[in-house]
């Protein structure tokens, strides 16, 4: 397992997590507080291992719902789901290409608030759902479809500056024998 990815996906999660409790400007400007965690948890589930999924999943739903309106944990499932989901079948998906980032972080942006949607109507709350709702999901989902091709940008450009390369092939092949002595 590399831990240097795991470590830069959950610093980053934070790090996502407290701007978007901050930084109001696209809240005042389309009346939606986006949510970028399934679009990184898309690269996650594509890049890394099921324990990096499931920290990603555990520690970025309780930090974005600590910073929200949710009941604590509620985003901890949807955001599992996806990252299972796409962890599962990541064999049959095209990770380098940007179509396919692009379709999958529209979906995990579709998927998530409608999951919680899902959990927050069966846990009995009373979450506000109007018409305007449609509107905020529609530009979370397509805010979260542009972001996921960046995330693979950004990390790949991190993996590749902070890793060490591996050393090249040697002129000599590992089967050769080496006969020592005298001739």
């Amino acid at each position: 397992m590399n831990w240097l990815s795991t470590i830069l996906v959950l610093a980053t999660a934070f790090l996502v997590v407290f701007l978007e409790a901050t930084v109001n400007g696209l809240r005042h400007l389309f009346g939606v507080q986006v949510d970028l965690l399934p679009s990184l948890m898309v690269y996650a589930s594509l890049s890394t291992g099921l324990v990096t999924v499931g920290l990603l999943a555990v520690c970025g739903g309780l930090w974005f719902d600590s910073l929200s309106s949710n009941p604590l944990g509620i985003s901890v499932l949807p955001l599992f789901l996806i990252g299972f989901a796409i962890q599962r079948y990541r064999g049959l998906i095209l990770r380098e290409q940007t179509f396919a980032q692009l379709v999958l972080g529209l979906a995990a942006g579709a998927g998530a608030p409608l999951f919680t949607l899902l959990l927050l109507l069966n846990a009995e709350s009373q979450p506000l759902i109007g018409w305007f709702s449609l509107w905020q999901w529609l530009v979370m989902s397509l805010v979260g479809a542009a972001f996921t091709p960046f995330w693979f940008r950004v990390f790949d450009r991190l993996t590749q500056a902070l890793s060490y390369r591996p050393l090249g092939e040697t002129s000599f092949r590992p089967d050769r024998q080496i006969k020592r002595g005298k001739m």
